[in-house]
This record gives structure tokens, C-alpha cells and sequence, in this order.
């Protein structure tokens, strides 16, 4: 059985971008080295990478046509992806499946044997899928710096949801990588 994990930057103001859409200014206080590294190796374990349909559109533009090479670009394009949408019925990226029932895909991909299924930003399917019980773990490189306004990626909610800490482990920049199990009700 596959376990779904989320992955997101985010500053310590709990912000996932700037102001502005796609305004991912702060995540050069986040990288480096040791994310590079970590990014290689969700390419090695993953076996599906999910996005809403704006993460998607921006991930779409950007590694098709990214002139930097290495791994993180090859399984970008290589890897199957799964795109959670009610306006777009199809899509030309490499290997990419366009769903409106995001919920019965993955309750359907979950319970087959195979690699980790990662989903990347997305902030509304984040959501979506927490509420329906899907997600089994949370990943959050939190960047040492606050940047005031933009879009938070946990949205106020009617319930509380209680995370166990499976990991923290700081980078050498400051940022700190943050792993939580998602305890079920």
C-alpha cells in the first residue's frame, strides 16, 4: 500500500508563496546542497506526483522548459503525475493523468501495492485530501523568514487536526525539514 506524503517550502510566518501567485522569491533561503539532495531523493522514491491544477500549471511550465539539468528535472518530466481538476480534461506534460474525482483516484491508487505518492504545494488539495483522510504524512521545509503576505498553506478549519513528529532536521542555512505522521481521529 502506498502512503500519500505532502511536501511544501513555507516560510516561518506559515506562508507557501509571496503576495503575488508564484511568487516563490524565499525559497532561495531555503535551498541549497542538502535540498538539492532531498529532492533527488523523492525522484528515487516516489512512484506518482500529484498536483491541484495551478501548482500543476507552474510545474508544467517550469520543468518543461528549465534549462538547468540534473535529476530533480529528469524525474519532474519523467515520473507519472496525477492532476486534481474540474476545467482541464487532459494534458500534453509526459505521463500526466487529469482527474476531477481526486478523492476516489487516490483512495484507488493508495490501496495498490507500489512506491510513495508525493504531492508538491498545492495548498487546496492539501486541504481536500487531509479532510477526506488520505494524507499519511506532511513534509514542510520551513525557510528561516517571514515575508509578511501571501497565501498560508494550512487554511483555518473547522476542526483540529494533531500531527505526530516523526522527524526535525535543520539544514545548515536554517532551515529545518519538519515530518509529522497524521494521527487519525
Amino acid at each position: 500500500m502506498a502512503k500519500l506524503i505532502i511536501w511544501n517550502l513555507m516560510t516561518l510566518d506559515g506562508l507557501f508563496e509571496g503576495k503575488e501567485k508564484w511568487d516563490l522569491s524565499f525559497h532561495s533561503d531555503a535551498w541549497g546542497d542538502e535540498l538539492s539532495e532531498l529532492s533527488s531523493d523523492f525522484g528515487r522514491k516516489a512512484g506518482l506526483l500529484v498536483f491541484g491544477r495551478v501548482t500543476y500549471e507552474g510545474m508544467k511550465a517550469y520543468w518543461t522548459s528549465a534549462e538547468e539539468e540534473g535529476e530533480t528535472k529528469v524525474f519532474m518530466n519523467a515520473l507519472p503525475k496525477l492532476v486534481a481538476s474540474r476545467s482541464l480534461t487532459r494534458s500534453d506534460w509526459n505521463n500526466t493523468t487529469v482527474t476531477a474525482d481526486i478523492v476516489g483516484e487516490l483512495t484507488r491508487r493508495k490501496a495498490e501495492p507500489g512506491k510513495d505518492i508525493y504531492v508538491f504545494g498545492s495548498a487546496e488539495l492539501t486541504e481536500a485530501l487531509l479532510a477526506a483522510g488520505l494524507v499519511d504524512e506532511l513534509m514542510l521545509a520551513v525557510a528561516p523568514v517571514t515575508i509578511g503576505q501571501g497565501t498560508p498553506f494550512f487554511k483555518a478549519g473547522p476542526e483540529k487536526r494533531s500531527f505526530a513528529l516523526l522527524s526535525a532536521r535543520p539544514l545548515t542555512n536554517g532551515t529545518v525539514i519538519l515530518h509529522y505522521g497524521v494521527k487519525r481521529a
